[in-house]
């Protein structure tokens, strides 16, 4: 009895949820990183997920156009490692994906947009994995010791994945939703774009159908929300409850959480975290396939 009472101490002593859910979770919009005003009542204010889109599109933009510009710049133009891959990335997607999909007649105008939903997704993501964060919370516990209300101090608090938050996703989906209804209009009109929703079937048939294909183009955006998210946060979650468990043990017995985390916790979230590199990179190849093959079944209605 004593045990399990000592068991049941050392477990509350770390609450594994709290911390699961800190290192996810977008950080308080009772407590955001700068305040800013509610604007028909939506609150402006910076939130951590906020700061890494800023973060991502800032790293995207300095490290792209820098090794492009370098590339141009030179007489001979023989591309670095850097621009190799880039190369190989946009002649990838634009022969892989973009134009089996959309056409060849629009493939140019439709590439910009799908690079950019690959690219963002990408940098997203990969940048979710490395743990700037946490080294920096590490260093504020043992040297900085930040106030709680510093801007520092907030900034460790919350998710780095801005990709994991639904919100982000969605506004991603809905950019995807407008485009593919601009897509059909600029290929069959705005009028004849609507009436391609309407099944090629006799009357009786192509009228209860309507209601389910208008349901569809809603259902599109919101699993691409769902995917991205879930998949992203879904495996950090595991990462940190399987790093949970040395924790805990490690409250029971000190030599019990060493034990555990080196032969069970840490090869567990070594293999995890090889297998969220595939994940960060299959999720953006996934989300720009899909919204190039919605792009495509808009503008070839008929086929």
């Amino acid at each position: 009895m004593q045990h399990e009472a000592a068991a049941e101490q050392a477990a509350e002593g770390f609450n594994a949820g709290k911390v699961i859910i800190e290192h996810v979770s977008n950080s308080s919009i009772d407590h955001p990183l700068i305040h800013l005003p509610t604007i028909f009542g939506v609150n402006m204010s910076v939130t951590k997920h906020v700061l890494m889109l800023w973060l991502v599109a800032a790293v995207l933009l300095v490290v792209i156009t820098a090794a492009v510009r370098r590339y141009l710049a030179q007489d001979r133009q023989v591309p670095s490692r850097f621009m190799s891959a880039i190369e190989f990335g946009v002649e990838f997607l634009r022969e892989t994906v973009i134009r089996p999909n959309v056409g060849d007649k629009w493939t140019d105008t439709w590439t910009p947009l799908l690079l950019t939903f690959f690219v963002f997704i990408l940098g997203a993501n990969v940048i979710g994995l490395i743990p700037v964060f946490d080294v920096l919370s590490l260093l504020n516990h043992t040297v900085i010791h930040a106030s709680e209300e510093s801007f520092f101090a907030r900034m460790l608090h919350g998710g780095v994945t801005a990709t994991g938050n639904y919100n982000v996703t969605a506004a991603l989906a809905t950019i995807s939703f407008f485009t593919i209804i601009v897509a059909g209009s600029r290929a069959h009109g705005f009028v004849k774009h609507w009436t391609n929703l309407m099944p090629h079937q006799p009357l009786y048939i192509a009228i209860p159908l309507i209601p389910i294909e208008i349901m569809g183009m809603f259902v599109r955006p919101f699993a691409l929300t769902m995917r991205l998210a879930a998949n992203m946060t879904g495996g950090h979650i595991a990462i940190l409850a399987i790093l949970s468990f040395v924790f805990i043990f490690a409250q029971m017995s000190a030599g019990l959480g060493v034990a555990i985390g080196i032969g069970l916790s840490l090869p567990l979230a070594v293999g995890i975290s090889a297998l969220e590199i595939i994940v960060v990179l299959v999720q953006a190849y996934v989300f720009t396939l899909l919204t190039a093959v919605f792009i495509g079944m808009a503008i070839h209605a008929h086929h």
